[in-house]
């Protein structure tokens, strides 16, 4: 027998869960169906920064998009901790980016620079005023960019409370039910095929993540690979810190309960989650060479995630050219920052068929044209 939806989502990390609640809560008969155990890839992985500004040139196309996402965060959080009574551990306190380089004064002006002509707030700040604010930082610190409207979330605790939101809003989430293909009936998607299954759905939305392209019939839109990140959890009572500490090597998260996460690496090593020695030792060197103190602290856990990367660096969001079919994948660095437009973007295609935000830039269809053109 056929099971049959409205909605069904390949994915249940915090970006698929995200995606459930919102169509749940527009009265949308959803459901979620997981390889694994709900929440516990990437976004499970995670550091949780919500910071709206490019970590490289190839990803200034997504500023706009995180502005938008990173507006719509206090409300995602209220809501959802309301709905599970779950605390997901938000904190509005902005970053700090510390300067280690002689040239500090000139790095220091053009990173203010861009980042207000990308419409972003960073605010120069002396090495003696940024160790005011953050007392842990390093005393080869020169200068230091301070971005007061970013934030960070306990993105384990997000996931969850969201996933939970969403059952309580009347979402079935299957675990350990691995999506293995799209149900295609010529130009239309007819909903997913699982192992001896096949689930019904007028929408079918693609959100698993790094495993978005091993889904029979789902690689032509979404070509995502893993991008391995490395972490590690300190705990150290003489160091506290307030806000996410940045370097050009590494960054710090607080936590609410007084852990400090340090991260993070990017290889691309398949679908590899090993931790490894040197991983560590760059990591732990760095953590320590921002903020000295941490070489008194005990480590608390390491761990590795897969992080979903696309050919340019951009998610892939939207209607692939079969009828039905919606794409949300390839958030790379950026899928706890964009947890929240994503969400909304695609209720607004499913119950309106527009969106409140031009999404063209990031189409799945984008590489079926760059293949025609490579073959033509």
């Amino acid at each position: 027998m056929t099971k049959n939806f409205e909605a069904v989502i390949a994915g249940a990390g915090l970006i698929g869960g995200a995606i459930a609640l919102e169509l749940a809560r527009a009265g949308v008969r959803v459901a979620v169906f997981d390889q694994g155990e709900p929440g516990r890839e990437a976004s499970w992985a995670g550091a949780g920064i919500l910071s709206p500004a490019p970590e490289s040139p190839a990803t200034i196309p997504l500023v706009p998009l995180g502005k938008a996402s990173m507006a719509l965060y206090p409300e995602l959080v209220a809501r959802v901790e309301e709905i599970s009574g779950q605390d997901v551990g938000f904190r509005a306190k902005g970053t700090l980016e510390g300067l280690f380089s002689r040239d500090a004064a000139r790095e220091l002006s053009t990173h203010v620079a861009l980042h207000h002509g990308w419409g972003l707030t960073a605010e120069a700040l002396s090495a003696q005023d940024a160790r005011e604010l953050e007392p842990a930082l390093s005393p080869d610190v020169e200068a230091a960019v301070l971005r007061p409207d970013e934030a960070s979330v306990d993105n384990r605790a997000l996931t969850q409370a969201v996933l939970d939101a969403a059952r309580k809003s009347g979402v079935q989430i299957f675990a350990h039910r691995e999506a293995q293909g799209i149900w295609r009936e010529k130009q239309h998607c007819a909903g997913l095929l699982l192992e001896n299954e096949k689930v019904s759905a007028k929408w079918t939305i693609i959100a698993a993540g790094s495993f978005s392209s091993g889904i029979a019939g789902v690689n032509t839109y979404a070509p995502v690979r893993p991008a391995k990140g490395q972490m590690v959890c300190l705990r150290c009572e003489r160091v506290k810190i307030e806000r996410v500490l940045w370097s050009d090597k590494i960054y710090l998260v607080p936590r609410n309960d007084g852990r400090i996460l340090a991260g993070a690496t990017v290889e691309y090593a398949g679908f590899d989650k090993k931790v490894t020695a040197g991983a560590l030792e760059k990591l732990l060197g760095s953590a320590i060479a921002l903020a000295p103190d941490l070489a008194h602290a005990s480590v608390e856990e390491t761990w590795a995630g897969l992080r979903p990367d696309s050919p340019d660096h951009l998610p892939i969001l939207g209607p692939a050219d079969i009828d039905g079919l919606l794409i949300a994948t390839g958030h790379f660095r950026s899928g706890i920052l964009l947890a929240p437009i994503t969400a909304r973007l695609i209720r607004e295609w499913v119950i309106e068929q527009r969106v409140s935000v031009d999404w063209e830039r990031f189409s799945p269809l984008r590489f079926l044209e760059a293949r025609k053109e490579t073959t033509a």
